[in-house]
């Protein structure tokens, strides 16, 4: 398989059933996993092991029906304030799910370690370090999630900052960008990532965008336009309040417009499918207006327009 410009992680599995009408069975979950590893996505995220019973199961049935290609993750938090990871309960069960990648999400944004987590900003970057060194240790690929690192580049970008630097040197494979609130404005977004690539190469970043201010898609464009070489989101954009970048738009954009090698050529042809694949066993009725999988994206319903695509489709 050819190596991909651009590494697709699809969280469908995990925070696509955050949004609201979107459950899926443990059981459900392994179908739509073989489907999107049929696809060529390069990382699926199934869920968070640590806080469900249904997402244990999810990952023994996975032990039992393997992928093939993608590389499955679990999902989970930094170890507790006070406590060493080794005895961290969310730890425990991000290993025993025995995927070969974890996710690991930590505060970025001051305001949170102070009000949310009520911790020093040392103690908090404490806690990254010694869960990334101790998964490292479990030989896993440790995949940093900077919970909120727009907002907190915003507030204190030194902090912010400190954060990367921290999961680098502690051995992260991958640092990602996290648009958690859904709000930050593409070029605001730009030269936050172009800040962040003086202390993470640009091919350990990746980026995770929500869509409450509708720019997930484009804001994901503008992070690979400014040199990430991995993209988040869900397929048809589930996920909770107004839901994550859609993974069809994005790999539509990034393939067909600009040129960028995400999955085999045979699955782009595919993206339609998926899309309503997804939709039904979520059993929520597909948008027509989804742009390149919806049923009216390239319908015209009359006039001069339609006159000019009957002459030439171009």
């Amino acid at each position: 398989m050819k190596s991909p410009d651009v590494y697709i992680y699809d969280t469908t599995l995990r925070d696509g059933t955050q949004g609201e009408h979107i459950n899926f069975s443990a059981e459900e979950k392994l179908l739509i996993a073989h489907r999107l590893d049929e696809m060529g996505f390069h990382y699926i995220e199934g869920g968070w092991p640590g806080s469900n019973p249904k997402d244990v199961r999810f990952f023994a049935l996975a032990k039992e029906h393997p992928l093939r290609h993608a590389r499955l993750t679990a999902f989970g938090s930094t170890r507790k304030p006070g406590i060493r990871p080794e005895e961290c309960r969310n730890l425990r069960a991000l290993l025993k799910a025995g995927t070969p990648a974890v996710a690991i999400v930590g505060k970025s944004w001051d305001l949170h370690v102070k009000e949310i987590l009520g911790i020093a900003l040392s103690e908090n970057l404490d806690m990254i370090r010694d869960t990334i060194e101790y998964l490292k240790k479990k030989g896993k690929e440790v995949i940093f999630d900077a919970e909120h690192f727009f907002d907190g580049y915003l507030h204190n970008p030194g902090y912010a900052l400190s954060t990367l630097k921290t999961a680098l040197k502690a051995g992260a494979d991958r640092i990602v960008l996290c648009d958690t609130n859904g709000g930050a404005m593409p070029h605001d977004l730009t030269t936050a990532v172009r800040e962040a690539m003086k202390t993470v190469p640009a091919k350990c970043l990746g980026i995770h965008t929500h869509n409450d201010c509708g720019l997930a898609v484009a804001n994901t464009i503008a992070a690979v336009r400014a040199g990430v070489v991995m993209v988040h989101g869900t397929v048809n954009g589930y996920g909770e309040r107004c839901g994550n970048a859609d993974l069809t738009s994005v790999i539509g954009n990034l393939q067909i417009k600009m040129g960028l090698h995400c999955i085999p050529e045979a699955s782009l042809r595919q993206l339609t499918n998926l899309s309503y694949y997804v939709g039904d066993v979520a059993n929520v009725r597909p948008l027509p207006f989804r742009p390149f999988v919806g049923r009216s994206a390239f319908t015209h319903k009359g006039g001069i327009h339609v006159n000019a695509v009957a002459k030439n489709p171009q």
